[in-house]
């Protein structure tokens, strides 16, 4: 995506943040981001093609992006493992400017036909979590640990869009103890990893595990046809 159209993107949908309280993510919200905007309503049709999800899809991402920066910019040295996804986690929340989007974006990614794409986000934020967090690994406990962290992820999402203590305090505790979930897998893998019957799987149809990704659709915001950079 070239520098203009990535500006188009992030002017639509600061727009469309004015209007989500009100109308949702919708086609509604859409329309009037793009006159709110300026933008070219050509070119702000062919970046969200489905309308009001993709400005959905486009907000999470944006989520994503400010805290792979913020996490790049932060001090981690000295800090337990367990501690810089506890830190990850909270930069990915601390990213959204307000609750009600990720209220809006819970509903709408909970209908029948948009589960697999909200699923696919939630996977793609724990995905860019642990490859932040410098996780090379394609064994058996690749697909496993984004599994997992993605799980705690959601779940402490929707704690925090109910929490009213100050400063988010209960969602930090929340995290802090549903951290131990991830921790518990990977002392659980540290203790098979040199079992004489894993390492066998491993070298046999554990290779195709390892090559596996989740069968979801591509949510990426690339632009189609002529707006492709």
């Amino acid at each position: 995506m070239s520098d203009d159209t990535a500006t188009a993107r992030d002017a639509v949908l600061a727009a469309a943040l004015r209007h989500v309280p009100f109308d949702g993510w919708s086609e509604a919200t859409l329309r009037a981001a793009i006159a709110a905007s300026g933008v070219d309503a050509a070119l702000a049709h062919a970046l969200f093609p489905r309308g009001g999800i993709d400005l959905a899809v486009a907000f999470h991402r944006q989520g994503d992006r400010r805290m792979l920066e913020a996490l790049a910019a932060a001090d981690l040295s000295g800090l337990r493992f367990r501690d810089k996804i506890a830190k990850a986690v909270r930069l990915r929340i601390e990213a959204i400017p307000d609750r009600e989007p990720v209220r809006r974006g819970a509903t709408l990614f909970a209908l029948p036909q948009n589960s697999l794409t909200g699923t696919r986000l939630i996977w793609d934020t724990a995905d860019a979590i642990w490859t932040a967090l410098g996780d090379s690994a394609r064994d058996l406990s690749w697909f496993t640990k984004r599994v997992t962290l993605a799980g705690v992820y959601g779940a402490t999402t929707l704690y925090w869009l109910g929490d009213t203590s100050p400063g988010a305090e209960a969602t930090w505790a929340f995290l802090d103890r549903r951290i131990e979930d991830v921790m518990r897998f990977e002392k659980a893998k540290a203790a098979v990893r040199d079992n004489p019957l894993v390492k066998a799987f491993s070298d046999g149809p554990g290779r195709i595990v390892r090559n596996w990704r989740p069968p979801m659709p591509d949510t990426r915001d690339d632009l189609p046809g002529r707006y492709r950079s």
